[in-house]
């Protein structure tokens, strides 16, 4: 009946004989058509497998009915977290999802913007790369009208709605975990500090160390985000005699990764050298000695930003002033950083 190609409401107007109109409103149960039209139109919808085409309808109506998410690495375990908390609350709403990955890119999350931007999407959730130093393209977003929000990393000088994880708290959080268990020299493998996040846990490390009574060590704070960079380090850190009794990682990777070579070179953990991350991943469970790591609680981070980028999609006044969520993290504490001789998280010292 239907010579390839999807069906369309012209199709099923032609072979019922009546007006596309008519097909268009009995489809939507509109009580100007007769039970018996509806009847027939819904019936024939079934038979013919009749799907709605949702762009053309969302034209209609200047909406796509879709929402574009730039994410950095899908693989990782807390942004897969986000992801789930992003469908669930797109799907309910019954917005479609189109997923971008930077994997960690600057040039890769400058094509999604404009793949996403071309693609007519509703708004943006962006995640931003360890490489992004210029947001232009994220001004663009906003200048094209279309809203967006930022999730976990947000791009300094960019206002717009955020979703973020208490850092600098957390941080400094770990941080006088680490010094209660009586260790004095504690160091941290930093995020890039183009980063908000990377900014804000060096930050809260610095915090916790005054708040501890210690006094920071330029040496013992450097720049190593991924396993490899960690392994590098606890290699040059052996080498150059600044060697730490804890170390504090700006994610769970490098935290294992510090572990992997303390456990090579002899060391143990953690009576010798404590060790914390951030993200709680599934690796912080299975690690061995399981890691001790902060929670940031991704699936609620992703329902939270979804939840504020559809409010400001469905707005009739999308001029109101920007919001910053904060989702608050937990220390989750494992083998990693306890050690016999020390005292409870915190003890002796001053709240974050």
């Amino acid at each position: 009946m239907i010579k390839g190609g999807q069906v369309t409401i012209k199709d099923m107007a032609r072979i019922l004989g009546v007006a596309p109109s008519t097909v268009s409103r009995a489809l939507q149960g509109h009580p100007d058509i007769s039970a018996e039209t509806r009847r027939l139109v819904n019936e024939l919808a079934v038979r013919l497998k009749y799907q709605p085409n949702v762009v053309a309808q969302g034209l209609k109506f200047r909406r796509s009915n879709t929402i574009g998410v730039i994410i950095p690495e899908i693989v990782h375990y807390f942004f897969s977290q986000v992801i789930s908390g992003i469908e669930e609350v797109a799907y309910k709403a019954g917005y479609t999802v189109i997923f971008c990955q930077s994997n960690e890119r600057y040039d890769r999350e400058v094509n999604n913007v404009k793949t996403l931007i071309a693609h007519r999407v509703d708004g943006i959730l962006v995640s931003v790369s360890k490489e992004t130093r210029d947001f232009q393209h994220l001004a663009d977003i906003l200048e094209n009208q279309i809203p967006l929000v930022f999730f976990d990393r947000a791009a300094p000088g960019i206002t717009a709605d955020m979703v973020v994880t208490n850092d600098r708290e957390a941080a400094c959080m770990a941080t006088l975990h680490l010094a209660g268990q009586g260790k004095k020299r504690i160091a941290h493998f930093a995020a890039p500090q183009n980063l908000f996040i990377g900014m804000e846990r060096k930050a809260g490390y610095l915090d916790g160390l005054v708040l501890a009574g210690l006094t920071p060590d330029p040496a013992l704070c450097v720049e190593a985000d991924s396993f490899e960079k960690a392994c590098h380090e606890i290699s040059r850190m052996k080498a150059s005699g600044t060697f730490p009794d804890a170390i504090f990682g700006a994610n769970d990777l490098t935290a294992i990764g510090a572990m992997k070579s303390l456990l090579r070179e002899g060391f143990r953990i953690p009576e010798e050298v404590a060790v914390t991350g951030f993200s709680d991943s599934r690796f912080a469970e299975i690690a061995e000695p399981s890691l001790t790591s902060v929670d940031q609680h991704g699936f609620e981070m992703g329902t939270l930003a979804t939840q504020t980028l559809l409010k400001r999609i469905e707005s009739a006044d999308r001029e109101y002033p920007c919001d910053t969520i904060i989702v608050k993290a937990d220390l989750i504490i494992r083998n990693s950083s306890v050690c016999s001789k020390g005292v409870e998280p915190g003890a002796g010292h001053q709240a974050c």
